[in-house]
């Protein structure tokens, strides 16, 4: 039987600093082990001592990540692998195994708190078990956990995701549903906000309000509030996740292929989130 176990991503970087202590924080808190994973390339032409040389420096940010895990989360069980190779597949490989794979928005030499590394953003979309990339903020008290849904059936696996959290942190739950609105047929040209009609706000908010009944009904306890924008779902998330602890996006796609996809919402929400944010996927 495998061991639940959380995989983070580490190098020496501050954004994968970030990471570690935020996959200590949830190991801990869901009671799992913490495997941390640090790849290192070197040329098989290389000299016997560069590949000495490599190795030892790829130890010794292995070690560092296991004191900061240690120190942030006493207590928890932590295993160390450092792995020669590229980071994506051996990452990728790793999430066959985990629960949980968590990442930093930006690798080695990267300006953290800005744009997506690539690592992380092909990690994010085609790892084979649910992604945090730890971005933005990552310790906002008392924030709640946000919820991106869209009327496609991966909406209720966001739904299952941001409520199990919840419930779990005792912290209420923001789900928003953004959508373009109708605009009437005319011969006249329409300006923007009389083709916003109150009534598709209506519409959309009695739809998501069916959606959520099961959810309320499961978890009577929690706070829940719903956020109906018209427009681009990234720019409603985005402002959501200035004072949320975390986002709960989907992945884009049914087929195992597509289904490891992000669309271009859930890019831009990994650039330019103020928190971390979860792509909810099935465990495979």
């Amino acid at each position: 039987m495998v061991t639940r176990q959380i995989v983070v991503g580490a190098d020496d970087a501050a954004a994968s600093r970030a990471a570690v202590d935020w996959a200590a924080h949830e190991a801990r808190r869901r009671r799992v082990l913490l495997r941390i994973v640090h790849t290192f390339d070197w040329d098989w032409r290389e000299q016997t001592a560069g590949a000495d040389d490599a190795r030892r420096r790829a130890e010794a940010v292995a070690v560092a990540a296991f004191d900061r895990a240690r120190e942030i989360a006493p207590g928890i069980i932590i295993e160390t692998d450092t792995v020669i190779g590229p980071a994506v597949p051996r990452l990728l490989e790793a999430s066959h195994d985990a629960e949980l794979l968590v990442v930093g928005n930006r690798g080695r030499g990267g300006f953290i708190g800005l744009l997506l590394g690539s690592v992380s953003r092909r990690v994010a979309s085609h790892a084979l078990c649910p992604v945090v990339v730890v971005r933005g903020r990552p310790d906002i008290p008392g924030g709640p956990i946000a919820a991106g849904v869209d009327h496609t059936p991966t909406a209720d696996l966001v739904l299952q995701t941001a409520f199990t959290a919840a419930s779990e942190q005792a912290c209420p739950v923001v789900v928003v549903r953004a959508y373009a609105p109708v605009v009437p047929l005319t011969t006249m040209p329409v300006p923007p906000r009389v083709a916003i009609l109150p009534e598709q706000d209506d519409a959309e908010r009695a739809r998501l309000e069916a959606r959520l009944a099961p959810w309320r009904a499961k978890y009577p306890e929690l706070e829940v509030d719903e956020v109906i924008s018209q427009g681009s779902a990234a720019a409603a998330l985005v402002e959501v996740s200035r004072s949320a602890r975390l986002v709960v996006i989907g992945s884009r796609g049914r087929s195992p292929i597509s289904g490891g996809l992000l669309g271009s919402t859930g890019l831009q929400l990994l650039h330019h989130a103020e928190c971390p944010v979860h792509i909810a996927r099935q465990v495979r």
